[in-house]
């Protein structure tokens, strides 16, 4: 069976070149066809021999995906729903941004976080995604635009702490100057807080941006809408993102959505306040998008506007997300869902 090489950072390629009688630097040709140049074939390579692209074609395969699906918003976001190897759907969300196009990536095939609002967690964890799954995502969607993405978040269905070595990985190709050459401080990974791995990625002192799923103020609210607040309580959490604050010069943003008549009153604002109070953050307020089989309603604008400003004058930066994509299955892993539904997976 092949390998795929998008399971491959740079420093592993140059192993296997190494190991199979290639100079290192046969792995910096190979990641610049791949990604820079977009080759689809080994023989393509037109600064390899033909006896190493042959060795390589036998060796490798290089795209994983199955393009499924793709629904485009009247806002122009798009989201693509692709086929795995071995049958599951994932989604990826590319959105266009004032400072250029950004993607959302998926980490894994379901999720086992169990947030009450979420539409990912609808379907439980099957399994983590490759890296190769997960770079291909972006190669996938470069491809069908004809463009190159900009920034990346890692916050598609899944918890990418809980794929904490593939994720890690899937950056470093990316981040790679002979690879995307994404800047790291344009990529950012989102957790709802699992506290050992917020301090694992502490240790590797990244430029990559941080960011955590909190949308409740208190434990009680936060445990019964989020079931990980019950392994970390919100003081296990901010003790872990104590700790990567010192460790690491980079501002944390906290992604809050905002739920009508559950998370959105003046004294929960208040006390998000109190919480990040004198910490290098900022706060992302999101409008909601519904998930019919959760019930929960996204907050009116006059609702969301007095948070908003609640929090301005507490001296909190914050922004109020614009909506997009409303007019599909914009809730990460709805479309996923939906095509489960309809095919009886």
């Amino acid at each position: 069976m092949k390998l795929e090489l998008l399971d491959f950072t740079l420093e592993a390629l140059q192993d296997w070149c190494i190991e199979n009688g290639e100079k290192p630097y046969r792995a910096k040709q190979i990641f610049k066809w791949i990604y820079q140049k977009r080759v689809e074939s080994f023989f393509d390579m037109s600064d390899i021999s033909k006896q190493s692209q042959e060795k390589l074609d036998q060796t490798f395969k290089i795209s994983s995906l199955q393009k499924h699906l793709v629904q485009v918003s009247a806002d122009k976001t798009q989201k693509f729903l692709f086929k795995t190897k071995d049958g599951h759907y994932i989604e990826t969300v590319l959105m266009f941004q004032d400072y250029g196009l950004s993607i959302c990536v998926t980490s894994q095939i379901g999720c086992n976080m169990g947030c009450q609002f979420c539409a990912s967690g609808l379907l439980k964890k099957k399994r983590n995604l490759d890296v190769s799954e997960i770079v291909d995502q972006i190669l996938q969607v470069q491809k069908e635009i004809d463009g190159r993405i900009s920034n990346i978040v890692v916050m598609g269905i899944g918890e990418p702490f809980d794929n904490y070595e593939n994720v890690m990985n899937f950056v470093s190709i990316v981040n790679n100057d002979n690879g995307l050459g994404i800047g790291a401080r344009r990529i950012t990974i989102s957790t709802c807080g699992i506290a050992p791995m917020i301090r694992r990625f502490a240790d590797e002192q990244s430029q990559v941006n941080l960011a955590i799923s909190l949308h409740a103020s208190n434990d009680k609210l936060r445990s019964e809408i989020m079931p990980i607040n019950q392994a970390y309580p919100i003081d296990e959490l901010m003790d872990a993102l104590r700790y990567y604050l010192d460790k690491n010069n980079r501002r944390l943003t906290f992604e809050y959505i905002l739920l009508k008549d559950v998370n959105d009153s003046k004294e929960h604002a208040l006390e998000l306040v109190k919480l990040i109070k004198g910490m290098n953050a900022y706060i992302n307020l999101i409008p909601y998008n519904p998930v019919s089989e959760h019930g929960f309603q996204s907050s009116d604008i006059k609702t969301s506007l007095a948070f908003y400003d609640t929090l301005m004058k507490n001296k909190i930066q914050c922004t109020l997300r614009k909506e997009q994509g409303q007019d599909i299955d914009a809730a990460c892993g709805q479309l996923r869902a939906k095509q489960l539904e309809r095919t009886h997976i």
